[in-house]
């Protein structure tokens, strides 16, 4: 009855099984009942010239003990491969105490060839009966040769292959490098992605690390003579996310191509947020129509769409960081992946955001000034219900925000006291007093959604410091983000209080890491600046030499996707 179910459950019957493998007290020599066994079960109804070959292993090698199954597994595995019934050794005649003529059941006294039959793979039992009465029976079956698959030319990878370099000091690191470089010098017929896949699984990464990029075979060798390498440090890693003005056309396009994880994601958040806004949000981001993408109603639902998909690519490889921030809009995409809202809630408050700004009365306008907040603050006093301070985005650095004319007398006191000023190129006024007649509707918005309590730390640029769960939990905390000042300074500050010695910015460009650097004025500390994306260069090939940068300072980075 077992061995019937045996067969049952692999969809076969008797006459399917080539050749059965028992060990057992009775199948050749001694007690019957297991051979009677076998005869009732295989030996019925067998096609004429197609009988049941029987073997045992016990007879070749003596008692196996519990190693009794898996002994003849071997030995009809080894079987199917060499296309032979091996002989029962020690055996020149089956036990007399079995009537062999009540089935179609042969005993392999003499090896014989192991004819295969026309589309039918080759087939055996293993049976093993214990003295016990406990009996284990299982169906082998030989598995499909595959035809050799023809060699191709190596293909060159899409995107740029790392190569991990490590040792336990930097002369170690050095010595690996050269070694590695004298082979891909003498080899001939060299796969990039074989040795990448070679160092990432088979060494161990030391503290003094490096991280070689190419293609082909001269860009590797280049890479290793010129070595450039860093150690693990410590501290903690931070997520930024970039702030409007950042947004170009096309950003995301090359890394939604490369990355599924990224194109999955950027799909989603779309998805969400196009019953909001009047065009399809990726037709926007992709297009040609690079007015049309700085509208404020466009710019800030695309930035939160490409930099929520960044932040899904870097988690695809392990990227973990333990506290997360941006600048103005960038804040709502931390507040987002730190688990404040869903991401429907969210889509809706960021299309609102963008939308009820964009509908302000344009005329507005915002100037950078290089100067400390404390001494432009007493300039403001007589235009405060005009003008603001809309940034401090560094020691001396800080946006002023408002009516032009107001903002333009401004200028001209700012020039004569010997300050450096720009006009940026903006639609509106943003954190300034003439934000304040969308503010009521934005609140309404705001005040409908559900808000959770975060599960990453989020450092608010709104107050300078680490945000208070109630506090991100408030709607009137994001009415109050519209229209007062965004604090990086002080918020990068808050950072470096909190020991984090490595920042990846999330964006199209590189502009929270620029400001940075004249707050974190050490080169060790700048050397923690990190930027996922630069408008002027390849998108996957950046965004894996800022895993590489991670790698370098010691963050937790999975290359097993790539």
């Amino acid at each position: 009855r077992v061995i019937r179910a045996a067969l049952a459950n692999a969809g076969l019957t008797a006459a399917d099984v080539d050749a059965v493998e028992a060990h057992g007290t009775g199948t050749t020599l001694g007690d019957p009942i297991e051979a009677q066994a076998l005869l009732a079960t295989y030996g019925q109804e067998r096609p004429d010239g197609q009988p049941l070959w029987l073997g045992s292993v016990k007879s070749n090698i003596g008692h196996t003990q519990s190693a009794a199954g898996v002994a003849g597994v071997i030995k009809m595995v080894m079987a199917m491969r060499e296309g032979v019934l091996p002989r029962t050794l020690h055996v020149d005649r089956p036990s007399s105490h079995v009537d062999w003529s009540a089935g179609a059941v042969e005993l392999l006294t003499e090896p014989r060839e192991w004819t295969e039959r026309a589309e039918v793979p080759r087939r055996a039992g293993v049976s093993s009966f214990g003295v016990s009465g406990t009996n284990a029976h299982v169906i082998v079956e030989q598995v499909p040769v595959e035809e050799p698959a023809q060699a191709v030319e190596p293909v060159v990878p899409v995107t740029a292959v790392p190569w991990l370099v490590s040792g336990r000091s930097a002369e170690a690191l050095r010595a690996q490098a050269e070694r590695l470089r004298e082979h891909v010098a003498a080899a001939t017929d060299l796969d990039p992605v074989d040795v990448g896949w070679s160092l990432l699984s088979g060494r161990a990464v030391h503290e003094h690390r490096a991280v070689v990029f190419g293609r082909e075979r001269e860009e590797f060798l280049t890479g290793l003579e010129a070595l450039a390498s860093g150690s693990v440090v410590e501290g903690r890693l931070t997520v930024l996310f970039t702030g409007q003005g950042s947004q170009r056309i096309g950003m995301g396009r090359e890394l939604y191509e490369a990355f599924p994880v990224f194109a999955d994601a950027l799909d989603e958040v779309c998805a969400h947020i196009d019953p909001w806004i009047e065009r399809s949000l990726q037709s926007v981001m992709f297009g040609t129509d690079a007015g049309l993408l700085g509208q404020t109603g466009y710019a800030q639902p695309a930035l939160f769409a490409v930099e929520v998909a960044l932040f899904r690519l870097a988690e695809s490889f392990g990227v973990r960081p333990e506290i997360v921030g941006g600048h103005s809009i960038g804040e709502l995409a931390a507040a987002y992946v730190a688990g404040l809202w869903s991401l429907e809630d969210a889509a809706q408050l960021v299309a609102a955001r963008g939308r009820l700004m964009q509908a302000l009365p344009e005329g507005g306008a915002m100037l950078a000034v290089q100067a400390a907040e404390v001494d432009v603050l007493p300039l403001l006093a007589d235009v405060s219900d005009r003008v603001g301070v809309a940034a401090v985005n560094g020691p001396e650095q800080i946006v002023l925000s408002g009516d032009r004319a107001a903002l333009e007398g401004l200028e001209q006191a700012l020039r004569g006291e010997g300050r450096k000023v720009k006009w940026l190129k903006v639609s509106h006024a943003f954190h300034s007093p003439l934000m304040d007649p969308a503010l009521d509707e934005f609140r309404r918005v705001a005040r409908q959604l559900t808000y959770q309590d975060v599960t990453l730390p989020v450092v608010s640029h709104l107050t300078g410091q680490l945000a208070d769960t109630a506090e991100l939990k408030d709607p009137e905390y994001w009415v109050r983000h519209i229209r007062e000042a965004v604090r990086f300074h002080d918020g990068l500050n808050a950072l470096t209080g909190q020991g984090v010695s490595t920042i990846l910015e999330l964006g199209p460009d590189a502009v929270l890491t620029a400001m940075a650097h004249d707050t974190l004025t050490e080169p060790a500390a700048q050397a923690g600046l990190v930027s996922a994306l630069r408008k002027d260069r390849a998108e996957p090939d950046t965004f894996l030499a800022a895993l590489a940068q991670l790698h370098v300072r010691g963050a937790d980075v999975d290359w097993t996707p790539l």
